[in-house]
């Protein structure tokens, strides 16, 4: 590798980044400056002079990652934005925090250009970037396997900035044993290790090894102290050295410990909890400009030689895209249909074909939508490719498995049940729900590929955090939650859902898709892999239920409609007898089939009842009013909605006139129909809850 050339004019950039951070912060009031300022030499590295990037491209597929995982600090990220010409200004870093500008709090992915992922929640960015290095890896598997390590124009490294507060939460070390275990040699990830937080000192709870904990993982562990000669020396040739370093070892993900001094040069508040997450004040931030040689009475200034210098990225950036651009057309010209299959994903079209592959379940026979699902996992498998998946080590339960398919992990940890291949497509998570999420995520947010992981239901409020993170930046990832109801039977309240899922259903933007039998399985999943601007999880039951049969169309008389009709959200899946319903019922999953039978049962009271299935109520709210309107009338208010959990989602489909069919507390353990019988979530029930409905008009 070449000599890294760092002259004094890279030193006055740095000095100038730690004082625009501080500026910045100072000006809107409040942030996080003492990160920024410490990190500036190793951001400034990182982007100046180590990572293949194009500030003219964000989304040339041969750059390296970016992540800021110590999200607080996004000045860290912001300010080398500006210097490196990816479009912020000066003016952007005035407006730090501040409505409307491209500078908020936290990092926020699709909203700031060279932003990758939106990072807040600690170790959400370094969980994460585990899966972009799993997407890195797969993706060169489906387009360039056969080329030699550092030959393939897929070849490229992800680039993590972590903190103290990274490392101490538990979803870090659940992704970091991954990325041990998967031996994912493209991941690099320096450790700001000032042992600063909020509380100060973080001696008052957090003093292991970390060192010792993620060689333990199988990382490949380098520390570079610039505490060390009891004097602060920024030493960047000796980071730079660990880089070099972690790049040359393929076998292992990288941690580089970098001990720093938080808010140094800041004469009083350096290496204190005073500067990681408040403005310098006037007296202090005047100190640190007088010790860089800047003038205390002039706030965000950056000379033009330091401007000119740090913009040099840009073409330096075109310039080694033109020359990746020479081995990938030679890699495109020798592999049509390796690029086909890129520029079809790229596109994010699915291929031909996939309505005729989709399973079709014949009517007469009950199936679990879990047993359906991994039916139709395994239909879609065979011919696209880009999908993948596994789950938190419940493959039998949750139905993730693709046939025949190897799995995603180093060749060495094949077992009796399972062939390991470094480019398989069946992933493990082990019992990881939370790095599952994270990782998901990674995988979505690295490039064109549709990755899915499953767990159940209960089990996603371990996931949480990254769903929600997953619906704030509009990002594909697909959640497969079985057992999804008391239902789950024997095991109990502590796994059977009740809250579930009117809570995750409040989160915006989170797609939420409860099939009613199997064919709506089927289309669900297809609709999920045809949307592209949100993460679903698809809700999905542990125990057998009907099949309906079904027409080609609409419902009319006494056929049932096509599940196609999924793709709506909302359908009516079996009309009023008569084509003018008295009361509707308003229906999910396992609950549908009550609602078909309660509506049988009233036709013999000469009351007419409309079913209507509502397998996701995010896609039925995108339908236009008239369409609404014809699946709910608002005519019509004998309403009922049946749904074995909290009945929050539906107060505003059935009204003040309406009742709901619902659990309102934890269950129990007993087999599922015996619970479905205590807790009133029968036919019975339906019946009696729209009679009340009616009455009530």
């Amino acid at each position: 590798m070449a000599a890294l050339q760092w002259d004094s004019i890279d030193n006055q950039a740095v000095d100038t980044a730690r004082v625009l951070a501080a500026d910045a912060v100072e000006k809107v009031g409040n942030g996080h400056p003492g990160t920024a300022m410490s990190l500036a030499p190793a951001a400034y590295l990182l982007f100046q002079k180590v990572m293949r990037h194009d500030p003219s491209d964000q989304h040339w597929l041969g750059r390296d990652r970016f992540i800021l995982s110590a999200g607080h600090s996004s000045l860290t990220q912001y300010v080398q934005l500006y210097l490196g010409g990816y479009g912020l200004e000066l003016d952007d870093l005035k407006k730090l925090r501040t409505w409307g500008s491209l500078t908020p709090g936290h990092p926020e992915f699709g909203h700031t250009d060279g932003v990758e992922i939106t990072t807040g929640p600690l170790g959400q960015g370094l969980a994460s970037a585990v899966g972009f290095a799993y997407a890195a890896r797969y993706e060169r598997g489906l387009f360039d396997p056969d080329a030699a390590d550092g030959t393939s124009p897929f070849d490229h490294n992800i680039y993590v900035i972590a903190g103290d507060g990274d490392l101490q939460e538990g979803i870090t070390s659940e992704a970091g044993s991954l990325a041990g275990h998967q031996q994912l040699g493209n991941l690099i990830a320096i450790y700001d290790s000032n042992q600063i937080s909020i509380e100060d000192d973080t001696n008052i709870a957090f003093t292991e090894d970390v060192q010792a904990r993620y060689e333990a993982y199988g990382w490949q562990v380098q520390v570079v102290d610039w505490k060390k000669t009891g004097e602060y020396v920024e030493d960047i040739q000796a980071l730079n050295a660990a880089i070099e370093a972690a790049q040359a070892e393929t076998s292992k993900p990288s941690l580089i410990i970098l001990k720093t001094i938080i808010g140094w040069p800041a004469p009083k508040k350096q290496n204190t909890g005073k500067i990681h997450g408040s403005a310098l004040g006037a007296e202090e931030l005047a100190a640190v400009k007088e010790v860089l040689g800047f003038d205390p009475a002039k706030n965000f200034v950056v000379a033009d030689e330091v401007i000119e210098h740090t913009r040099k990225a840009i073409d330096r950036g075109a310039e080694r895209h033109a020359e990746w651009q020479k081995s990938f057309d030679a890699w495109a010209e020798a592999n049509a249909d390796k690029k086909a299959l890129l520029d079809r994903l790229l596109r994010g079209e699915l291929p031909e074909g996939i309505d005729a592959a989709l399973p079709v379940f014949e009517p007469g026979k009950d199936v679990s939508t879990r047993a359906a699902s991994g039916k139709v996992l395994n239909a879609l498998g065979a011919i696209v490719p880009e999908l993948w998946g596994g789950s938190a080590d419940l493959a039998e339960s949750n139905n993730t498995t693709i046939e025949g398919a190897k799995s995603f992990v180093p060749e060495q940890y094949s077992t009796a049940a399972w062939k390991g291949d470094k480019y398989g497509r069946v992933l493990h998570f082990g019992i990881r729900e939370h790095a599952m999420g994270a990782i998901l995520n990674g995988i979505v947010l690295h490039g064109p590929t549709r990755a899915f992981g499953g767990t159940f239901l209960i089990f996603s409020d371990y996931m949480r955090p990254a769903v929600r993170l997953a619906a704030l930046m509009k990002v594909p990832s697909i959640f497969v939650w079985t057992h999804d109801s008391v239902a789950l039977g024997e095991d109990g309240p502590t796994h059977q859902p009740v809250e579930q899922l009117s809570t995750l259903r409040a989160i915006p933007g989170l797609e939420i898709v409860r099939p009613g039998d199997a064919n709506e399985v089927a289309w669900a999943w297809k609709t999920i892999l045809e949307r592209r601007d949100a993460p679903a999880g698809i809700a999905l039951t542990r125990q057998n239920i009907p099949v309906f049969a079904r027409g080609e169309g609409d419902a009319s008389g006494d056929t049932f409609a096509s599940a196609k009709n999924v793709a709506k959200g909302g359908y009516v899946l079996a009309e009023a007898p008569n084509g003018t319903p008295d009361v509707i019922f308003i229906a999910t999953g396992s609950e549908v089939q009550l609602a078909v039978n309660a509506r049988e049962a009233l036709k013999a009271d000469g009351i007419n009842a409309r079913v209507v299935s509502m397998p996701s109520v995010e896609w039925f709210e995108e339908q236009s009013a008239e369409y609404k309107e014809s699946v709910l009338p608002a005519a019509v208010k004998a309403r009922v909605s049946i749904e074995a959990g909290l009945d929050l989602t539906w107060q505003r489909y059935v009204g003040d006139a309406g009742r709901s069919v619902s659990i309102e507390h934890f269950g129990a353990s007993a087999d599922y129909k015996t619970l479905f019988h205590k807790f009133g979530i029968t036919t019975e029930a339906a019946l009696a809850a729209a009679k009340e409905s009616l009455a009530a008009l």
